[in-house]
């Protein structure tokens, strides 16, 4: 089994901990050169490896499967992040975790048994995440706080790279932020869509300490370096101090 950055070394599973992480998504990333790609991330400083698997169904989109999974895993030792926004996600956990997924993150809209799912991840000794689209509110997740590693709040609809952010999310992002400080097992909240240097730090300031981006990195005019470099640098003027204060506000 793979371990999370600041995961235990006996591999159970607890809070994960740290600053502000990075996982590029390969949703931008050129296929026909997809392991270099990957490599370049890591080089340039990539925390984790994001993969957005999407079934024509539930996203209005057709990506990757358990292969393309497997071949990101043979390409890097940075732990993947996999974000199933598919329909029945409990037909494909088994798989993705075979393919060498570390974290696998469900739709709370996509399964009335996102409680059984996330025990059924952590069984396979994977990290659990659960994820919400923007239209959905977050007492949604509630219930099944208490067994997530990670929350991923979408920040657009699911389906395409290059949306815009929608800021309309803040609110419940900060919600989420003051939900995890009070709780026990203390998840990450991770945002996907619309992340750039521009908006990271809107939604760092909110409560979020793991950012995905697509187009921001591999689509990065500069290269992939430079597009890491331009988020690490913006997110510099959104520190953890900020963020904390972001959570007590939204507690008043």
């Amino acid at each position: 089994m793979r371990i999370l950055q600041n995961a235990p070394a006996d591999g159970m599973i607890e809070p994960m901990t740290g600053g502000y992480l990075i996982s590029p998504s390969i949703l931008s990333a050129d296929f026909t050169r997809l392991g270099e790609q990957i490599a370049e991330a890591e080089d340039a400083g990539a925390d984790w490896i994001h993969v957005d698997v999407m079934d024509g169904h539930f996203a209005p989109n057709l990506s990757m499967g358990p292969a393309i999974v497997e071949a990101c895993r043979r390409a890097t030792k940075l732990p993947l992040d996999v974000h199933l926004m598919i329909e029945a996600p409990e037909r494909m956990i088994d798989a993705f975790a075979k393919a060498g997924a570390d974290l696998l993150t469900v739709h709370i809209e996509a399964s009335p048994h996102v409680h059984a799912l996330l025990q059924t991840i952590h069984d396979l000794g994977l990290r659990a995440g659960v994820s919400l689209n923007p239209g959905t509110p977050a007492e949604a997740i509630a219930e099944v706080l208490p067994l997530a590693d990670l929350i991923l709040v979408m920040t657009v609809n699911p389906g395409f790279s290059g949306q815009g952010f929608v800021e309309a999310t803040l609110p419940k992002l900060r919600t989420i932020r003051r939900w995890a400080n009070e709780g026990q097992n203390k998840p990450r909240i991770e945002v996907d869509g619309g992340i750039s240097a521009v908006t990271a730090p809107l939604a760092a300031e909110s409560g979020a300490d793991v950012f995905v981006a697509a187009k921001a990195i591999f689509g990065h005019p500069d290269g992939i370096a430079a597009g890491l470099r331009a988020l690490r640098a913006a997110l510099e003027h959104a520190t953890p101090e900020k963020a904390s204060a972001a959570g007590k506000a939204a507690e008043r």
